[in-house]
C-alpha cells in the first residue's frame, strides 16, 4: 500500500479529493502553502489528520471556490473557507486570517504522505501552531493537538525552542 492509498483509506475516500484540490490549485495557477498538522508532517514524524489547513493568496480565494464547487461543499466562516466532500472524510480549511499570507512566499515543495505540495517554512508552520495553541476560543482538544505539533517540531528542530513564547515554552519543557 502506498502512502497515498493509506491516507485515502484513512480519509475513507471514494475519490482522491486531496489530489483533486491540489490539482485545482495547480491548474488555476493559485499560489498557496499548506500549514497545520499536515505541514508539520513535512518536517517531523508523520501523524495522520483528517484536516488540510492551507493558505491561499487572498486575491485568489474566490477563484479557488469557483474552480472546486463541482467537487466540494463550500462553507464560509470568519477566518476560513471550509471545503468538504461526501466522497471523503478530509476537511480542507482555507485560512483567510491575513497573518498567514506572508507564509506563501517562503513555502517550498515537499512530498507529504505521498502528495507533492507547497508547505510553509518550518518556522512559519511553528508560528501558525503557536497562534492556534494560544487561541483560547479553540476547543481544548484542538489546542492540545497544536501543542503536540509544537513539541514534534521542537524535538526535530531543537533550535526552534528559541521562537516559543515563554508561556508555550513552559508547556513544552
Amino acid at each position: 500500500m502506498t502512502e497515498k492509498e493509506f491516507l485515502n483509506a484513512v480519509f475513507n475516500g471514494k475519490e482522491d479529493v486531496l489530489q483533486i484540490f491540489l490539482d485545482t490549485l495547480s491548474s488555476t495557477g493559485v499560489d498557496y502553502c499548506v500549514v497545520g498538522g499536515l505541514a508539520v508532517n513535512a518536517y517531523a514524524e508523520p501523524v495522520v489528520s483528517l484536516d488540510l489547513d492551507v493558505v491561499v493568496a487572498a486575491k485568489d480565494i474566490e477563484t479557488v471556490c469557483k474552480a472546486v464547487d463541482v467537487h466540494f461543499k463550500i462553507e464560509r466562516f470568519s477566518h476560513s473557507v471550509n471545503l468538504s466532500s461526501d466522497k471523503s472524510a478530509l476537511r480542507i480549511q482555507m485560512q483567510t486570517d491575513p497573518r498567514y499570507q506572508d507564509f506563501i512566499s517562503k513555502a517550498t515543495r515537499h512530498t507529504v504522505l505521498g502528495y507533492e505540495m507547497k508547505v510553509a517554512s518550518v518556522e512559519d508552520v511553528l508560528q501558525g501552531k503557536i497562534w492556534a495553541y494560544s487561541d483560547e476560543e479553540r476547543r481544548k482538544s484542538k489546542r492540545q493537538k497544536d501543542l503536540a505539533d509544537i513539541i514534534r517540531l521542537v524535538e526535530t528542530y531543537p533550535s526552534l525552542v528559541d521562537r516559543l513564547p515563554e508561556k508555550v515554552r513552559k508547556q513544552v519543557e
